[in-house]
Formats: C-alpha cells, sequence, structure tokens
C-alpha cells in the first residue's frame, strides 16, 4: 500500500500547489489581503469608508468598547482615536491565517494631540499594541475580536500611575 499512498500524497501535494503555479490566489491569500488593506488604509490612511467595502454588512467586532460594534460604530471608534491622535502609525509585525480566521498583531505609534476618552491633549508620543482576530467570510470581514494594551496608552497619557518598579 506504500507506492499507492505516496502517489495520493504527490497527486494531494500538487493539486494543493496548481493554483500558486497557475498564479491562482488562494482563500488564504485573499483573507489575509482583505484583513492588511483594512488595516493599512483605516489606521495609517484614516480612511473610514474602506469599512464599507472590507466589512461584510452584518460586522460584528468584540473587545473594543464594552458592548459589540458594528460597522458604523466602528467609523465611529475610527474618528475618535484620529482626532485624538492624527498622526497614527499602524505596523502590521505579524499576520497568521488558519481557516477563515487572519490573526494580526500591531505596534501603534502616534502623539496625543486631542481629547481621548476625556483626557485632554498632552502632547506625548506613545506606543501601544494591538491584536486582532479576524473572520473572513465571502471576501468580507464578518467579525473581529480585539485586545488593545490600553492599560500602557493610558499609561503613557499619565491617566493612571505606572506600575511599581521592580526591587
Amino acid at each position: 500500500h506504500r507506492p499507492r499512498t505516496l502517489l495520493t500524497l504527490s497527486l494531494l501535494t500538487a493539486a494543493l500547489a496548481l493554483p500558486a503555479l497557475a498564479g491562482g490566489t488562494s482563500l488564504a491569500d485573499k483573507s489575509r489581503a482583505v484583513v492588511v488593506r483594512f488595516e493599512d488604509e483605516f489606521k495609517n490612511k484614516a480612511n473610514l469608508s474602506i469599512v464599507n467595502e472590507t466589512h461584510a454588512p452584518d460586522f460584528v467586532a468584540h473587545g473594543l468598547a464594552p458592548t459589540a460594534v458594528n460597522r458604523d460604530q466602528l467609523k465611529g471608534l475610527g474618528s475618535s482615536v484620529f482626532a485624538a491622535f492624527p498622526d497614527v502609525k499602524a505596523t502590521l509585525e505579524d499576520v497568521v491565517v488558519s481557516g477563515d480566521r487572519v490573526v494580526t498583531r500591531v505596534t501603534i505609534k502616534a502623539t496625543h494631540k486631542g481629547a481621548f476618552n476625556g483626557i485632554p491633549a498632552t502632547g506625548k508620543s506613545v506606543t501601544w499594541s494591538e491584536m486582532h482576530i479576524y473572520r473572513v467570510k465571502d471576501g468580507k470581514i464578518a467579525e473581529q475580536w480585539s485586545n488593545v494594551d490600553f492599560l500602557s496608552l493610558l499609561t503613557q497619557l499619565g491617566a493612571i500611575p505606572p506600575p511599581p518598579a521592580a526591587k
């Protein structure tokens, strides 16, 4: 049975490679592309309307606010961030695709030039990290789960005291 198994594996490997050899784009590549486009356009270019192109009409985000957020609310959150940090620069550190999920690890650098969550502008340069899991369906972002390091951001803005120094 070993020759038949090797033949089956060889045929399977060739079939999986065929789209790439023929210039095709895999579902994983398409999912990655839509998420990377959103991350760049939305965060680095403050293009709020990109959400209409990259997100499903019934999109839902978890972890960005106390309750789930839809497309319009996501644009509102973005608008608030850009008003407070107009020079946001997002760097994608990692992008991992598995099935219908795309995971990103992002570093954000910005200057606090406007009010943010009741904190008046400080003029401070800040850096924070974000991690997002996106579920992509039919080429659109359908759902998102996020962890944003607000503790670090609020500490840098002086809104909360830094943790005690290690002894």
